[in-house]
C-alpha cells in the first residue's frame, strides 16, 4: 500500500509540475512515478492508512487557509516594524512546548513557523521548539506559544498525527 501511496502522491506532483494531461505526459508521469515508488517508497509513509481517510484532506484544506491568513498578518505586522521611524523590534528566543507527538506533525509546525514572517524555527529537541521571535511580546510561556502556534497545531493535529 506504501508504494501506491508514494505512486500516486509522485504522478500528482509530476502533472503539477508539467501542467499537461496528454497521453505521452501521463506515460512519462507513470513511468517516472513508478520508479520512485519503486525505489524510495520504502523510506516513506508508515501509515499508509491516514493517507486514505477523507478528512484529513478537509482538515489540510482548512489548515492551508488558516495558514495563509496567518501569514498575511505576519507580512503586514512585519511591514509596519520595518516601516516605522522608530523600528519596534524586541528580538529573542522563546521555547514553546508542543503536543504533537509525530516528527512530521513537530516538523511541519516547525516549518509553518518559520514561513511565518516575523518567526524562526531554531531548534527542535523532543517536544520543545525554540524560536527567535522578531518582538516577544510576553514572558509567560503559556501566552507566547498561543501567539506564535496560533491554530496551526490545533489543525495539524487534526490531519498529520
Amino acid at each position: 500500500m506504501r508504494y501506491v501511496a508514494v505512486f500516486i502522491l509522485s504522478l500528482i506532483f509530476w502533472l503539477l509540475l508539467t501542467f499537461r494531461l496528454t497521453v505521452p505526459n501521463l506515460i512519462t508521469g507513470s513511468v517516472a512515478s513508478a520508479l520512485c515508488s519503486a525505489f524510495f517508497a520504502r523510506h516513506y509513509f508508515r501509515g499508509v492508512n491516514k493517507f486514505l481517510q477523507p478528512a484529513r484532506y478537509y482538515w489540510f484544506i482548512v489548515y492551508l487557509v488558516v495558514f495563509i491568513v496567518e501569514c498575511i498578518k505576519a507580512n503586514l505586522d512585519v511591514a509596519y516594524r520595518v516601516l516605522h521611524p522608530s523600528m519596534p523590534i524586541k528580538p529573542g528566543i522563546v521555547k514553546l512546548k508542543t503536543s504533537l507527538k509525530s516528527e512530521f506533525a513537530r516538523t511541519l509546525l516547525a516549518n509553518s513557523i518559520t514561513m511565518t514572517p516575523g518567526t524562526i524555527t531554531v531548534d527542535i529537541i523532543d517536544d520543545d521548539l525554540y524560536i527567535h521571535w522578531i518582538y516577544v511580546r510576553s514572558d509567560d510561556p503559556a501566552e507566547y506559544t498561543r501567539i506564535i502556534t496560533g491554530a496551526f497545531e490545533k489543525y495539524i493535529k487534526k490531519f498529520a498525527e
